[in-house]
């Protein structure tokens, strides 16, 4: 039934709208009957232990009759309604009184008229033999189908209720590989089964229903004035016989503007199906990439940054910290009785939030961990009378990976908690588990000094003061990482939390703080997972189309810019593969230490979270050069082929231009990064430099900041920016541009720019909006005759011959 869709026999009076009706029915009454007896075995398991196994597959007997009588009482009504389709008699037509005239008016269709009659007579009796129904039964059949779809649905909705979100994805999962493999094997061998059985026994060679089906004379099938029989006419009727054509030759002049129009249609097809190609992709890719997107993350980030940092505390904002004592205060004041969760609003304990932080929602995963990186100190390079021991900034070279005892000293009598006396010994990142973080001034090796921050909350208190005691932070120290895992229940979102104060060698406190939301959920729904395998077949079938033209292109094929947008979609496409999958692996740790814990040790998400943002930025390419592709379909719009041209027309002096442009905008960067470093932050680097600089150009720059920096300088310089590379340059890029504008413009062919016209004029004909007129159709020929006919220029001298060769025939009479 699924196969005749596409292959029905044009002989059969069994639509495809039909059919289709019945494969739909027979679906829901198959998913209906499968959710009603679903998941019954296991609720009435037998006692008697036969099973058959195949492998990890069981399949017991109760299993068997269950797949029996859901085959069984699923066949029953789509049998019913094939057969009720397939019983429905033609809506024939009266012959009218006309033909009835015009049959009587010819002598010589008599003979044909009786044959037909007993031809007639004939099928009525071979069609008594058959039940068949009248017409109007396809509505009864059409009906019942809609009848049964309803109660099948309702049913389902129902019962998918009742099993809830896990077991109704397993029993749709169920459905669909039990419908494919019911498609594409078990029908496929029933049928040969059946037709084996029916050709050896039951079938009868006088009785070709697809035959009568096919001659069957009742029919009123005339055919149209363009239309014609491919085979010959046993029986001539006056409504049947061709009519007689007579074929025009086609002159030089048709046959060029029907092959110009030809091509223009081609053309148009061809940009048709590049669009709804990439529409397609594109498609599959923003559901791909935006659908592992969670609304809630911004929410979480949101709120984590405002509980944590207190912008809204002057005493105790994180981002303003700038001191080692402000860093200490925020820490024991703020930071320690956040991570516990602690008395209600109301004086109520906190009863079953163990492991929760204060603010009831997220739950803390292990521990959060504070490791300190320090350098070791050294002779100044500069001796000088002030210090000979010198601390520089950090690097993995002169990185402090000794152990100590409590108080940054060789030896202590004195005793310590176990978690104060580990802050004081090295630890690598392997027994970490840390990774190498990257921060504003450094990146940081992977390996510390740590404490963590475990116990009850009166004992990290504690602890972390004894720290403080004890000039845990020093003139060494030049960063302190603290890192925590959390997971909100109710959003089902990680977040890795990231605070990093940088302690310069200057003495100043560079902090910051990052919060990166993670989901763990391979596919969200099945169809997430269809959309990942048509994704890969589009890709598939983009490297089979590149390849080719690699192949026939060879090395042309690097010329066009065009061409490395789509081997940027492959690349990125297959590495995202392999970053999911590693993605996938380090989920499973993760999810597997959870499970085996429940949650009570350290779970570090710093390589899923680098792992995610390489998969999020090769999601993100892949995005992006599949929407930049569709700036390739602008080629046939005339402005912007017109601005192309243009910008082709006019490389090689605008290569020029942009050398000569660099060189002036370098030298005023340097100027202004010389003059300037050290009074405007903008100017602290050459990239700030130049981002300034590009903001003057574009005239969003404050002048005042440099009226301020520098009271002569400043000003100076900036009108000098303003007068060589504003006026002078601009207006020079602007002249290259209008010139060969101008020149193109004369110039432009304006063919390939007609295919949205045409492609908006075939749509608006085909949906019916605008049909087309007499008068339309005689101005169309009027304009053809006038291409093909009125061209005085070229046809002056073939005239003159024209005039010349009569007046000789005139003369010579």
């Amino acid at each position: 039934l699924w196969l005749s869709i596409f292959s029905r026999p044009p002989s059969t009076q069994f639509t495809r709208v039909q059919r289709c009706t019945c494969c739909f029915v027979l679906l829901f009454v198959s998913m209906f009957l499968n959710i009603m007896y679903y998941d019954l075995a296991n609720e009435t398991k037998s006692t008697d232990g036969l099973n058959l196994s195949f492998g990890p597959i069981r399949i017991g007997p109760q299993q068997i009759m269950i797949g029996v009588i859901v085959e069984v009482f699923a066949l029953i009504p789509s049998l019913l309604l094939v057969q009720l389709f397939r019983r429905v008699r033609p809506r024939g037509q009266k012959q009218s009184s006309l033909r009835q005239a015009l049959y009587k008016m010819k002598g010589n269709v008599e003979n044909n008229v009786s044959e037909q009659k007993q031809q007639q007579k004939k099928n009525m009796e071979k069609k008594k033999k058959t039940l068949m129904f009248p017409w109007w039964f396809v509505l009864l059949g059409y009906g019942l189908c809609l009848i049964s779809v309803t109660v099948s649905i309702l049913f389902i909705i129902a019962r998918g209720i009742e099993f809830g979100d896990e077991k109704t994805e397993k029993l749709l999962i169920s459905i669909i590989s039990g419908l494919f493999s019911s498609i594409l094997f078990t029908q496929p061998l029933r049928i040969i089964a059946l037709a084996i059985f029916f050709a050896c026994f039951c079938r009868s060679p006088q009785n070709d229903k697809e035959a009568d089906e096919l001659l069957n004379d009742g029919d009123q099938i005339d055919l149209q004035a363009d239309e014609e029989y491919l085979h010959v006419l046993q029986n001539k009727s006056l409504f049947t016989r061709p009519a007689s054509f007579r074929v025009h030759r086609l002159n030089e002049g048709e046959i060029i503007r029907l092959r110009d129009v030809r091509l223009r249609q081609m053309q148009m097809w061809s940009v048709i199906h590049e669009i709804m190609l990439r529409a397609c992709f594109l498609s599959v890719v923003y559901v791909l990439i935006y659908s592992s997107r969670d609304s809630n993350a911004f929410h979480q980030v949101h709120h984590l940054r405002r509980y944590f940092l207190n912008p809204t505390q002057a005493d105790l904002d994180y981002t303003k910290i700038s001191t080692v004592d402000q860093y200490w205060h925020w820490l024991e004041k703020s930071f320690v009785g956040d991570l516990r969760a602690q008395q209600w609003y109301n004086g109520d304990p906190p009863r079953y939030l163990a492991g929760f932080i204060d603010d009831k929602a997220n739950r803390l995963i292990g521990w959060a961990t504070m490791r300190q990186l320090r350098v070791r100190s050294a002779l100044c390079e500069m001796q000088n009378s002030i210090s000979s021991i010198c601390q520089g900034d950090y690097s993995v070279r002169n990185e402090d990976r000794e152990s100590y005892a409590p108080g940054w000293f060789n030896r202590s009598s004195q005793t310590y908690h176990s978690s104060v006396g580990k802050a004081f010994r090295y630890t690598s990142g392997d027994e970490l588990d840390t990774y190498v973080y990257v921060g504003d001034h450094a990146s940081y090796a992977s390996g510390g000094y740590v404490y963590e921050f475990r116990g009850r909350l009166n004992d990290v208190q504690s602890n972390v003061s004894a720290l403080h005691q004890l000039g845990w932070i020093d003139n060494q120290t030049r960063a302190v990482i603290i890192q925590m895992t959390l997971y909100n229940a109710n959003v089902e979102l990680f977040t890795g939390v990231t605070f990093l104060a940088e302690f310069l060698s200057s003495t100043g406190v560079s902090t910051s703080a990052r919060f990166e939301p993670i989901t763990f959920y391979a596919f969200r729904s099945i169809f997430e997972l269809v959309c990942i395998i048509i994704y890969m077949l589009v890709i598939l079938y983009f490297m089979w189309i590149e390849a080719r033209s690699l192949f026939d292109l060879r090395w042309k094929y690097f010329v066009s810019f065009w061409r490395y947008a789509q081997p940027g979609i492959i690349i990125c496409s297959w590495a995202s593969v392999v970053i999911y999958i590693w993605r996938y692996r380090e989920s499973q740790r993760i999810g597997q230490l959870f499970e085996e814990t429940n949650g009570y040790v350290y779970v570090n998400l710093q390589l899923a979270i680098y792992v995610n943002d390489v998969l999020t930025y090769l999601l993100g390419f892949c995005c992006f050069f599949g929407t930049i592709q569709l700036t390739k379909l602008c080629r046939h719009n005339s402005r912007l082929c017109l601005f192309i041209h243009t910008l082709q027309y006019s490389a090689k002096e605008l290569l020029s231009f942009s050398v000569m442009f660099s060189l002036v905008f370098t030298s005023f960067m340097c100027l202004f990064y010389l003059l300037f470093q050290s009074k405007l932050r903008e100017c602290a680097s050459l990239l700030g430099t130049a981002q300034m600089l590009f903001e003057m150009t574009l005239m969003k720059f404050n002048a005042q900041e440099l009226s301020g920096a520098a009271t002569f300088l400043g000003p100076f310089c900036f009108s000098l920016f303003i007068i060589f590379v504003v006026f002078v340059c601009i207006s020079m890029f602007m002249s290259i541009i209008s010139d060969n504008f101008r020149c193109i413009r004369k110039n432009v062919d304006d063919k390939h720019t007609e295919v949205f016209s045409l492609m908006f004029e075939t749509f608006v004909k085909w949906i019916g909006l605008k049909s087309v007129t007499k008068e339309e159709i005689q101005a169309e020929r009027d304009a053809q005759m006038h291409e093909e006919y009125y061209d005085p220029i070229e046809r002056f001298p073939e005239k003159i011959d024209q005039l010349l060769f009569a007046l000789n025939e005139i003369y010579m009479d």
